[in-house]
């Protein structure tokens, strides 16, 4: 699992992307990306995938 101290959840990318909570969540979808750890029912997501969410949104 990746180090839970450098993930982040969907909201928290869209913040940091200048980007809608929607418009992410429609990324990571569309791109099939599977969230690197979940916690309740919040899922966190790795540097990796926020790269990935960065360039479908352009």
């Amino acid at each position: 699992m990746a180090d839970p101290t450098n993930l982040l959840t969907s909201a928290k990318i869209a913040e940091q992307l200048g980007a809608s909570p929607a418009k992410v969540k429609k990324a990571i979808d569309a791109l099939g990306i599977e969230p690197a750890a979940k916690k309740g029912i919040c899922n966190y997501y790795d540097a990796d995938d926020v790269k990935k969410i960065k360039g479908a949104l352009k």
